[in-house]
C-alpha cells in the first residue's frame, strides 16, 4: 500500500515536463500571433517586444524567371513597419511546434491579406529563443504561393465591422 503514493508521486513529476511543455507551447504561439497583429496595426514598439532585433527573415517565391528571394533583417523591418500604409492580416492554422530547451520552432500554413484582398498563402517557419524577457521571434523563413493555395480552414478574411 505505501508503493501507490509513491508510484503517484512519481506519475506526477513525469507529467510536470509535459505541462511544462504545454504551457511553452501556447506561450510560444501567443507570441506569433502578437508578431500577426503587431503587422496588422503597423506597431514597431510592439513588434520590437516579440522579435530579436538581430535577427533575419528570408521569403521564398517560385516565378517563370526562376527563385525570387528575399531576406530583411528584423532590426529593417521593425523600422519600417510604422510607415506602411496598407492594412496587412496574415493568419495560421494547424501549427506545429518543436520545443527544446530554449529553442522552438513553429511550423504553420499561413494566408495574408492586404487591405482585404488576398496576396497569397504559404508555410512560415519560425525559429525562438527564450530571453530573459520571454520567448522572441529570432528568424522567419516563409514560401509565398499566390495561387494554388488550398482554402483555408479559417474561412475567408472577415474584417471587424467598423474599419
Amino acid at each position: 500500500m505505501r508503493r501507490l503514493p509513491l508510484a503517484l508521486a512519481l506519475l506526477a513529476i513525469g507529467a510536470i515536463p509535459a505541462r511544462a511543455q504545454e504551457d511553452d507551447r501556447e506561450a510560444i504561439l501567443a507570441v506569433v500571433q502578437e508578431f500577426f497583429d503587431t503587422m496588422t496595426a503597423a506597431d514597431s514598439a510592439g513588434a520590437r517586444a516579440v522579435m530579436l532585433p538581430e535577427g533575419v527573415s528570408f521569403g521564398v517565391r517560385e516565378q517563370a524567371d526562376g527563385l525570387f528571394l528575399r531576406s530583411r533583417s528584423n532590426a529593417d523591418y521593425i523600422a519600417a513597419l510604422a510607415g506602411r500604409e496598407e492594412r496587412l492580416v496574415e493568419r495560421m492554422w494547424d501549427p506545429t511546434v518543436l520545443i527544446h530547451e530554449r529553442l522552438a520552432v513553429v511550423w504553420t500554413p499561413y494566408d495574408i491579406w492586404v487591405d482585404g484582398e488576398f496576396l497569397h498563402c504559404g508555410v512560415d517557419a519560425f525559429t525562438l529563443l527564450e530571453t530573459e524577457e520571454g520567448w522572441k521571434i529570432a528568424s522567419a523563413a516563409f514560401t509565398m504561393e499566390p495561387s494554388g493555395c488550398e482554402p483555408s480552414p479559417l474561412g475567408p478574411l472577415e474584417e471587424p465591422s467598423g474599419e
